[in-house]
């Protein structure tokens, strides 16, 4: 932070040393996940997919054992080898769907052959890259020819192209941020030329982004015209769907949810309001009163999200901070840290507010108001994932605020408005979420979002 500028941020400790629901709709929330739970166990088993019986194994292996809305939907489809277009909300198993598809898809080449890369999965973060890679790990232990590989930038340009080098271990699979993978490409490292599945998670976000929609696009024409194209994402604007057709064949489309009734069923949300100046207190009450088993916290800068990671840590509390600006062999660290329950709460960016799955996530708080709805809908899906519950506050502070606009870069200095009270509303009229002011912390039940 440059010198002479004020953040009340820290003037506070300067100082001193130191989604809708009411409580009478929490049950309905309950109602709602029980009728999730006996839909799904309507549904069958995965062993009605027909999968191969190693797969089929693993899955069960993996305690999976009846298929989500969005698994009953899309799985058999894209096992067809269908396009698919596929919007759920978070936390509804929408990675297994092309974990499960292609690990069923790729068969055992043979021994007298080169190994070729056959699957393309990009997304728009090197955290979700990590944390898709891992989940092909874990499914693929009996599936050996099913190898897969990560590559993103932050990282030397030799350690990804290692992947590459002996034709008899080239991954069969690889799981990529568009700007690496793009120049992998480009400099004849990685041959793409026998993709027969491209996949693009989070792909509004992959495409929103012009300088990321350009490496998307130049990535898609370098892989063969015939292949299996398959786009997930919890959020789709018509802007967006449009354009992630272009890519398409026919897809078929599936939405598990209307767009304007994209709430989470389980997941308690409030919002206080709560001037600048007074956040940080008011952060520290709510860590102190309210019961979690992991928390994270949500800032809109990478200097907000070091401050109060510092801050909470001088008041003892067991905070981790996460952000873009950090070296990447940090944020893997830190991801890490999440998923093994190692660290309670975290303070992070935007970074982890897509895609990132921390089973025992129960608390989102957002220090920092979202920028837009959408943005606020994956927030608070970190928790309350996949049928359990969770519980999300979010502080309105009653300043204006600004940020850079995505699409027209720093460089230009370009600046775009926004009020808090302004996104509550935005979210409550897309969303049809009506949250409650939470005005006494003693009054919450921790019945209704703590998962023994």
């Amino acid at each position: 932070m440059a010198s002479g500028k004020s953040d009340p941020l820290i003037d506070e400790f300067e100082f001193q040393e130191l989604e809708a629901t009411t409580g009478e709709a929490g049950a309905g929330a309950k109602g709602m996940e029980a009728m999730a739970q006996a839909y799904s166990v309507a549904l069958g088993g995965f062993k009605d997919f027909c999968l191969k019986p190693e797969l089929t194994r693993s899955i069960a292996e993996n305690g999976f054992e009846h298929p989500s809305e969005v698994q009953h939907k899309a799985l058999p489809q894209a096992l067809l080898g269908n396009d698919i277009l596929a919007q759920a909300k978070s936390g509804m198993g929408k990675t297994a769907v092309f974990v499960f598809a292609l690990l069923e898809h790729i068969e055992k080449p043979p021994e007298d052959q080169p190994r070729r890369v056959l699957a393309l999965v990009v997304v728009h973060t090197r955290e979700l890259a990590y944390q898709i890679d891992r989940e092909f790990v874990r499914f693929n232990r009996a599936l050996p020819h099913c190898t897969t590989a990560v590559i993103y930038g932050g990282v030397p340009f030799e350690e990804c192209n290692r992947h590459f080098k002996d034709p008899k271990k080239i991954p069969a699979i690889v799981v990529a941020t568009p700007g690496r993978c793009l120049s992998l490409i480009n400099d004849k490292t990685m041959d793409v030329s026998h993709v027969k599945y491209f996949v693009l998670d989070e792909f509004d976000r992959c495409l929103e982004d012009i300088r990321m929609r350009k490496d998307v696009q130049e990535i898609f024409s370098k892989t063969p015209r015939t292949k299996q194209v398959m786009m997930f994402s919890a959020t789709m604007s018509q802007e967006m769907r449009n354009l992630a057709k272009k890519f398409m064949n026919n897809p078929l489309e599936i939405y598990v949810d209307q767009q304007s009734k994209l709430t989470l069923h389980g997941l308690i949300q409030y919002y206080i309001n709560v001037e600048e100046n007074a956040k940080s207190r008011k952060l520290v009450d709510i860590l102190d009163a309210v019961d979690f088993h992991q928390c994270i916290i949500f800032v809109n800068t990478v200097t907000r999200c070091e401050t109060l990671n510092a801050l909470l840590r001088k008041c003892k509390f067991p905070s981790v901070g996460v952000h873009g600006g950090m070296d990447q062999a940090e944020r893997i660290k830190t991801f890490d840290l999440c998923k093994s329950q190692n660290s309670k709460i975290v303070v992070a960016t935007d970074l982890f507010g897509r895609g990132i799955d921390i089973n025992r996530i129960n608390l989102v708080i957002q220090y920092d108001m979202a920028t837009d709805a959408d943005s606020y809908l994956h927030r608070v899906g970190r928790a309350g994932r996949f049928g359990n519950r969770g519980l999300t506050i979010t502080f309105i502070a009653s300043d204006t605020r600004s940020m850079r606009s995505k699409e027209e870069g720093a460089e230009k200095g370009k600046q775009k408005e926004w009020k808090d009270d302004d996104i509550l509303k935005d979210v409550q009229s897309r969303f049809e979420i009506q949250m409650s002011e939470l005005t006494d912390l003693s009054k919450l039940d921790k019945k209704q979002y703590m998962t023994q």
